[in-house]
C-alpha cells in the first residue's frame, strides 16, 4: 500500500472490504482520464451490493437463468479452499486460474501382512491406496513404489477399513466424503516412507497372489497419494525403476530390500500396442537407450510415445476384457472395480492451485449451485454465437473452441466475499465471475438509473425496490409493459429505446487469460437471456495478452514495475499511448518499452515545430506536376486507407507504423525528392491535416494541438472524421519504391568500387564517382524469360501458390537451357534454381503473378529519367544517364568496364564514370 502512495494513516482501513470500493475506482477514474481517453463516465458502476441498482439487475439475471433451467443444484466435484470454507473460483485463486478436477482411481492394495510400525494397527483391514489414470493396466502389477524418505499417515476409513496414503490426499478424500468425516481425515498413526517398505500386498486384478513395496526415489508427494503401483509393461519409469532393483545389489542392501521381493517379478505382458508389441515400456526404453530411472527427459518422451497411442490403438491381452480396444475396456474395467469396492474413485486437482488467501486448494464434493455450462442445447447456441463473431485471431477462435470444448458445469455460488445474493438462497453470494457475463447490456441504462455515480447513490427517478423482474424484463427482453410498475413509463421507454439503440454490443475488449471463463461466459449468457433472438448476441471479443515493461514481466520485487500515472507523470500521455500502442498488436503479451516512450516525447516535438514552421514557410504554389508530388500524394492516399483498415482490426502498431512512421518517412523522402524546387503548399497542408488525424486516436493532445493551434481549424479533431482518399496507385508506389532501391544499391555500389579502387591506388590519389550510366532492359530475355513463362504457367491465382510439381519441372529444363546458352548442365542449374526459388517467393508475398510478367509493370527508364536531378542530388553525382541496354552504340562505348546484356527488368547494369 505504501509503495502505491496509501497514506501511512489510511492503511488500517483496508482491512473492510468496502474502503476497496471507496478508495480505488476513483483513482483508477483520474488516472484514465488523464491518459486523455474519452470515457462517458455516468454509465461506470460498481459491481456489488453496494450498488442497489446492480445488485438488482444480477438477481434479476440469477433469477431468469434458473427459470430457464440453467440453474441447479447438485453435489459435484470443484476446487475448494479449505481455510476459506468455500470453492475457490477463477478469480479466487493467486495461481491455477483455468484448473479443474483431475478424476483418478485410488487402487486398493490390502497388507496381506503388518511388519514394524504396522502392527499397531493389527485387527484392521489396512490397504495402501495408488492412485492411478490407467486401472486397465492393473492386470500387470509387479510391486508397489513408495517414497522412503516420504510422509504417509494411516486414516480411519469407514467399518474397519484403514488407508495408507499422504496427508494431502487423504484432505482430499475426507472432502470427497471417502472418509468418515467431512473434511477431516482422522489419522490414526504417522508414517515414513522406511516403515512401509517390504510389506506384501495383494493386488487387484493382478496376476501375482502376493506383491511388496519398494522404494522409488522419484514419487511426488504433491500428485495422487503418494502411493504408487508398479506395473512395468506398459510404464517406462516403473521398468527403469525395476531394472535397478534387480540390477543394482548395493541399492537394494540401502533400503533393506530382499531379493525375493524383487527379483522373481518380471514384466507381464498386458496390452498390444501397434509398433511397439505387448510390452511397450521395455521397447520405447530400449529405443530410446534409457539407461536408469534417472533418464527423466527420455523417460518422458518414452511416455508422450506409448501413452496415448495405448488407449487408441490398444487391445487387451488379459481379463475378462481380452480382445477389446483398451479405449472401450478402461471405463468398464474402472467402473468393475468400483463396485467391487476394489477402489476407491478420487478427484485432485489436474494442478496447484492457491487461493488469494494463500490456502492449498483441494478438490471437494459441494452442495451448490451450478450453471449448466455444457448442457448439449445451451452449448450448440453458444457455438452458433462464436462462428458468427470476429475475433481478429485465428489463436483466439481456437482458444474459445478449445473452452467450449471442456467448460461443463460451474459454481456460481459462494459463501463469502462481495457480491450479490442469490435471490432465492440468501445463504449464498454470486461468484464474481457469474455476475459479470451481461453486464455490457446494463451500461445502456446505468446513466438513468443511477443518476451518474458509480455506487447509485446518485439522485435518480427511479429507487432500486422499483426494479422489479417485470421492470428488467420489459428493458431488456422485450417484455410486456409492467402494470403495477411505479416508474414513468415515459422513462421506461427511454431505457428501453436506450438498451436497443445499443445493443448488441460490437465489441469487447479483455485479456486473453478470461477466454477460459469470463468471456466464453458471455456467450453462453448472451445466448440463454436472447435465446429466441441473436440479434442481441455479442459481435465481437478483441483478445490480448498481459504488459511487459522493457521485455521483461512486471513486479514490484524485482522494481520492474511502474503505474499508470507515473508513466505518464515521466513521458506524458501521449508519449505512453504511442509506446502502448507500439508493443504489440497480437495475443502474445506486449512490450512497453520506456525508450520508445521516451523517443515519443523528442519526434513529437519536433514535429510539431516542423508543422509550425512549414506552415509558416513560402512553398511552391501551382499545378503539383513532379513525379515527387504524384508520388507523396498517393502515399497519404495509401496512409489514409492502410491505417483506417489497421484501426478496424484494432491493430494499432500497424495504425501507427501506417499512420505515422512510414507517413513521416514519405514526408522526409518528398522533401529530399522535391530539392531547389521544394515542396508542394496543398500538399504539405493535406500532410499535416491527414497525419494530424491519423494519429490522434492515439495521440490525440499532440493531433489537438496541430488541429486547433497550427491548422486553425473549428472544433476538435476528435470529430474532424476520417479524411477522404483516393484509391492508391500501386503501380505509381512501385516504380517509387524502386527509385529509392536504386538510390539506395548504387550508393553501396559507388563505396564499394571506390574502396576497391583506392586499395589498387597503393597511396596514390584514389578515383572518385562522379557520374553513372545506367543500362536499363525492357524485358526478361533468353532463359529468364524462358522460366517466367513456366512459372506463370504454375501459379495458382486462387490461393496466391505453385503446382506441387513446380520446381521438378523447372530442373526438368536446364539440360534443354543449357543447350541454348552453351553452359555446362551444372553451372545452368545453378543459375535456374535459385532464380525459380526468389520468383516463386516473390509472386507468394505479392499474392499475385504480375511479377511473373516478362515487363515491369512501370516504365523503368522513365522513371530515372523523371528524377535524374534527386539521383544525382542523393548521390552527389555530377552526371547521371539512362539507356537501354538494347542501344548497342552506348553498349560498345562501355562493353569493356560493363556487363550491359547482363541486366534485367529491374536490375540494371551499372557504369561509372571517375576523377582522379
Amino acid at each position: 500500500m505504501r509503495s502505491l502512495g496509501v497514506p501511512e494513516g489510511e492503511i488500517s482501513a483496508f482491512q473492510e472490504a468496502e474502503h476497496w470500493l471507496r478508495y480505488f475506482p476513483p483513482k483508477a477514474l483520474d488516472d484514465i482520464a488523464a491518459l486523455g481517453c474519452g470515457v462517458d463516465w455516468r454509465r461506470s458502476f460498481i459491481t456489488t451490493d453496494v450498488n442497489p441498482y446492480y445488485d438488482s439487475f444480477v438477481s434479476w439475471h440469477m433469477n431468469t437463468l434458473r427459470k430457464k433451467g440453467k440453474i441447479v443444484k447438485d453435489k459435484r466435484y470443484t476446487i475448494y479452499s479449505p481455510l476459506d470454507g468455500q470453492p475457490c473460483a477463477d478469480h479466487d485463486r493467486a495461481t491455477g486460474e483455468g484448473v479443474g478436477p483431475q478424476e483418478y482411481t485410488l487402487i486398493k492394495m490390502k497388507a496381506i501382512e503388518l511388519p514394524g510400525k504396522l502392527q499397531q494397527l493389527a485387527g484392521r483391514d489396512v490397504f495402501f491406496l495408488a492412485a492411478t489414470l490407467r486401472p486397465e493396466t492393473m492386470y500387470g502389477q509387479t510391486n508397489c513404489w513408495i517414497l522412503p524418505d516420504g510422509d504417509y499417515g494411516a486414516y480411519k476409513a469407514f467399518e474397519n477399513d484403514v488407508y495408507v496414503m499422504s496427508a494431502r490426499s487423504a484432505l482430499n478424500l475426507a472432502f470427497q466424503e471417502r472418509l468418515p468425516k467431512y473434511g477431516a481425515p482422522e489419522q490414526l498413526l504417522p508414517l515414513k516412507g522406511y516403515d512401509l517398505l517390504g510389506v506384501p500386498l495383494k493386488a487387484p486384478n493382478a496376476i501375482h497372489e502376493r506383491i511388496y513395496t519398494l522404494p522409488m526415489l522419484t514419487i511426488l508427494t504433491n500428485k495422487g497419494t503418494g502411493v504408487v503401483t508398479s506395473v512395468p509393461s506398459d510404464s517406462p519409469d516403473d521398468f527403469m525403476a525395476l531394472c535397478d532393483l534387480k540390477k543394482k545389489e548395493k541399492f537394494r542392501e540401502k533400503y533393506g530390500v530382499k531379493d525375493e521381493w524383487v527379483l522373481p517379478f518380471d514384466v507381464i505382458p498386458i496390452i498390444n500396442i501397434p509398433e511397439f508389441g505387448d510390452t511397450s515400456a521395455p521397447s520405447v526404453c530400449a529405443e530410446l537407450k534409457i539407461q536408469s530411472q534417472n533418464d527423466t527427459a527420455k523417460l518422458a518422451e518414452a511416455k508422450n510415445r506409448t501413452y496415448l497411442k495405448g488407449f487408441t490403438d490398444g487391445t487387451m491381452l488379459v481379463g475378462e476384457y481380452a480382445g477389446q480396444k483398451v479405449q472401450v475396456a478402461k471405463p468398464l474395467i474402472r467402473e468393475a472395480m468400483l463396485a467391487s469396492s476394489e477402489a476407491v474413485a478420487y478427484s485432485e486437482p489436474e494442478k496447484p492451485v492457491m487461493s488469494r488467501s494463500g490456502d492449498d486448494c483441494i478438490v471437494a464434493l459441494t452442495d451448490q449451485w451450478y450453471l449448466l455450462y455444457g448442457e448439449e442445447d445451451w452449448l450448440e447456441k453458444a457455438k452458433q454465437c462464436l462462428d458468427q463473431m470476429e475475433l481478429y485471431s485465428e489463436d483466439a477462435r481456437r482458444a474459445f473452441e478449445h473452452t467450449l470444448g471442456w467448460l461443463k458445469q460451474w459454481a456460481c455460488s459462494r459463501s463469502y466475499g462481495l457480491g450479490t445474493r442469490l435471490p432465492w438462497d440468501r445463504e449464498f453470494l454470486v461468484e464474481s465471475l457469474s455476475d459479470s457475463t451481461i453486464y455490457m447490456a446494463y451500461y445502456t441504462v446505468a446513466h438513468i438509473l443511477q443518476g451518474g455515480d458509480i455506487y447509485g447513490e446518485g439522485k435518480s427517478l427511479v429507487t432500486p425496490d422499483q426494479l422489479s423482474e417485470e421492470v428488467w424484463n420489459y428493458i431488456f427482453l422485450g417484455g410486456p409493459q409492467p402494470q403495477d410498475s411505479t416508474i414513468d413509463k415515459a422513462l421506461l421507454e427511454t431505457c428501453r429505446r436506450e438498451f436497443r439503440y445499443w445493443y448488441p454490443f460490437d465489441l469487447r475488449v479483455s485479456g486473453k487469460d478470461l477466454i477460459q471463463n469470463h468471456l466464453t461466459f458471455c456467450i453462453y449468457n448472451h445466448v440463454a437471456m436472447w435465446d429466441s433472438n441473436p440479434d442481441m448476441w455479442p459481435r465481437s471479443f478483441r483478445c490480448n495478452g498481459h504488459l511487459q515493461l522493457n521485455s521483461e514481466k512486471m513486479s514490484k520485487s524485482t522494481g520492474n514495475f511502474k503505474t499508470l500515472r507515473e508513466a505518464i507523470e515521466e513521458y506524458s500521455a501521449d508519449a505512453v499511448r504511442i509506446a502502448l500502442a507500439d508493443a504489440g498488436d497480437s495475443m502474445d503479451d506486449a512490450n512497453m518499452v520506456e525508450a520508445t516512450a521516451n523517443a515519443a516525447i523528442l519526434r513529437l516535438t519536433k514535429e510539431l515545430t516542423w508543422s509550425e514552421e512549414v506552415m509558416a514557410a513560402p512553398l511552391r504554389q501551382g499545378e503539383a506536376s513532379l513525379f515527387a508530388d504524384r508520388v507523396f500524394d498517393n502515399e497519404l492516399n495509401y496512409a489514409v486507407k492502410s491505417t483506417y483498415a489497421a484501426y478496424e482490426n484494432l491493430m494499432f502498431r500497424e495504425a501507427l507504423k501506417t499512420g505515422w512512421f512510414e507517413l513521416l518517412l514519405a514526408r522526409d523522402t518528398y522533401r529530399l525528392a522535391c530539392g531547389a524546387e521544394g515542396m508542394h503548399r496543398d500538399l504539405v497542408q493535406r500532410f499535416v491535416e491527414v497525419s494530424a488525424v491519423l494519429l490522434a486516436p492515439i495521440a490525440p493532445h499532440a493531433s489537438e494541438h496541430v488541429w486547433q493551434r497550427i491548422l486553425k481549424k473549428e472544433g476538435t479533431v476528435l470529430k474532424a472524421g476520417w479524411p477522404t482518399a483516393n484509391e492508391p496507385d500501386l503501380l505509381l508506389q512501385k516504380a517509387a519504391r524502386y527509385l529509392e532501391d536504386q538510390i539506395v544499391s548504387l550508393r553501396k555500389l559507388i563505396m564499394k568500387f571506390e574502396a576497391s579502387a583506392k586499395k589498387k591506388c597503393k597511396g596514390g590519389p584514389a578515383p572518385k564517382v562522379v557520374g553513372v550510366d545506367l543500362f536499363v532492359a525492357a524485358e526478361f530475355q533468353g532463359w529468364k524469360a524462358h522460366i517466367l513463362r513456366l512459372l506463370a504457367s504454375k501459379f495458382v491465382e486462387i490461393d496466391a501458390s505453385f503446382a506441387d510439381d513446380t520446381d521438378q519441372v523447372a530442373l526438368g529444363e536446364v539440360a534443354k537451357l543449357a543447350e541454348s546458352e552453351g553452359l555446362p548442365a551444372k553451372k545452368m542449374q545453378q543459375q535456374v534454381m535459385p532464380f525459380v526459388k526468389f520468383k516463386k517467393e516473390e509472386a507468394t508475398k505479392a499474392k499475385s503473378s504480375i511479377v511473373l510478367d516478362l515487363q515491369l509493370p512501370f516504365d523503368e527508364r522513365a522513371t530515372l529519367l523523371d528524377n535524374a536531378e534527386y539521383v544525382k542530388r542523393s548521390l552527389n553525382l555530377e552526371s547521371f544517364h539512362v539507356f537501354l541496354s538494347t542501344d548497342e552504340k552506348e553498349r560498345e562505348a562501355v562493353e569493356k568496364e560493363c556487363n550491359v546484356l547482363g541486366a534485367s527488368p529491374g536490375v540494371p547494369a551499372v557504369h561509372f564514370k571517375t576523377v582522379q
